[in-house]
């Protein structure tokens, strides 16, 4: 396929979008253009162009839908600009629901535009990595050794590989090989049966995570299960557009988690759980499969909304002295709208002073694969986040989402700090259990 601009002819109105998976027309027409979108953008924060704002883009949409706009390389680039990260629905007066128009306009864009070789070949190769914990696995096995030193050679590297090293994770041969215990007992009387997501990079590389979330969640009463048979829910897929590979990823996840029957499904990835949470929307014209996705949606919840969901801890908070900044991950705060439960569980730990950095709405740079396709405008709001958070002088850093420890981590180092970065369970666990020194 051509990556020359398509010529709409006026007469005929020919859509720049084609066949199904269009963005919606209803949706488009909720934004009445009124502006205050504009500085909840990273995009247009850094660049004050309309065209990467969100009303912007949906003003292209509407171009696109009729016919007025081309799917040429400046068009597509546009939304390959986009973080995705929902600021806007937050700001949004209209409740404009820009989730599902990004997500129709780069499913879109992947099947009709044929993009440079190189970036097809980066993209294909991300895809056909991350969503596959066995392959991801083996790829990720070098950096044991290796990723410390190909941090230090990153200057070096082609553009692509440096972008790809300066924020890959930094496993251990631990974090490789160990499994979540499928099934854990609840301390206590049973309050709550729940079914952990362990994810992708999440069981990888942040293994400590997943356990520290079994571990909260059995002490505070629930019986836990984290089926092994359990694979990626199709997150990074469906934000950047490969919408038929996300739907094949959650159909398996769904038939897994049914089978575990269980009262919550709890994730403590971001970005999963918002996919999670929206499976409803992803399969609604699919009449096998639309009932069944609804149904696993409403059981979905981030591991801080089971918290507080279950009421009184049971387990005693011991003491953390600690300066807290906690970074709100944008498909938590924007898309899930969860601000208030983390601070909270984080607040009633002894010990521990929680602040919030200026621009706390404002993107990280992470944004899935954002910054691995768009590196330069990530590194610069990844920079841009960690000089707000610097200024605070933390102890340690919060955040609930993969991607935004390894991007604030990135973009720490580049400025001169080794901050210890970590999920909010983590420090519940810590607090639980009486280990939450910060040399711990």
């Amino acid at each position: 396929m051509s990556t020359e601009p398509r010529t709409a002819d006026p007469g005929s109105r020919m859509p720049a979008f084609s066949g199904s998976e269009q963005p919606s027309a209803a949706l488009i027409d909720a934004c009445v253009h009124c502006g205050f979108c504009l500085p909840s953008c990273p995009t247009y924060l850094l660049w004050q162009e309309e065209m990467d704002s969100p009303r912007g883009r949906v003003y292209l949409m509407k171009a696109g839908l009729e016919g007025r706009a081309e799917m040429s390389s400046t068009f597509v680039a546009h939304f390959d600009r986009c973080l995705g990260c929902m600021g806007c629905v937050t700001a949004c007066p209209s409740g404009v629901q820009y989730g599902p128009l990004i997500e129709k306009t780069r499913a879109q864009i992947e099947r009709q535009y044929e993009r440079p070789l190189g970036e097809r070949l980066f993209r294909s190769v991300l895809f056909a990595l991350l969503p596959y914990p066995s392959r991801l696995r083996l790829a990720m096995a070098p950096l044991v050794i290796l990723g410390p030193l190909l941090r230090a050679l990153a200057g070096v590297l082609p553009r692509r590989l440096r972008s790809l090293i300066a924020v890959a994770p930094q496993p251990t041969l631990a974090s490789l090989t160990t499994t979540a215990p499928e099934h854990t007992a609840a301390v206590g009387a049973p309050r709550m049966t729940v079914a952990v997501l362990t994810g992708c990079v999440q069981r990888l590389a942040f293994a400590g995570v997943n356990q520290a979330t079994i571990d909260v969640l059995s002490a505070e009463g629930c019986t836990v299960a984290a089926p092994r048979a359990q694979g990626c829910c199709g997150a990074l897929a469906l934000h950047a557009g490969n919408i038929d590979q996300a739907r094949e990823l959650a159909k398996h996840n769904i038939e897994v988690f049914e089978r575990a029957n269980v009262d919550r499904i709890v994730v403590n990835a971001a970005g999963c759980g918002s996919s999670m949470k929206e499976y409803g929307e992803l399969f609604h014209e699919d009449v096998a499969w639309a009932e069944r996705a609804r149904a696993f949606s409403t059981k979905v919840r981030d591991i801080s909304e089971v918290l507080m969901e279950i009421g009184e801890p049971r387990a005693k908070r011991h003491t953390i002295k600690a300066r807290v900044v906690y970074h709100d991950a944008c498909h938590l705060a924007h898309a899930q709208g969860v601000r208030a439960q983390p601070r909270a569980l984080l607040a009633a730990i002894p010990g521990i002073e929680l602040m919030s950095p200026a621009e706390a709405d404002i993107c990280c740079g992470s944004a899935g694969i954002y910054n691995l396709v768009q590196p330069e405008p990530a590194a610069q709001l990844g920079e841009r986040k960690a000089r707000h958070i610097a200024s605070l002088n933390p102890d340690i850093i919060a955040t609930a989402n993969p991607g935004c420890i390894l991007q604030i981590a990135a973009a720490g180092r580049r400025l001169g700090y080794e901050w210890k970065i970590v999920h909010p369970i983590e420090l519940i666990e810590q607090s639980i259990k009486g280990t939450g020194g910060l040399g711990d």
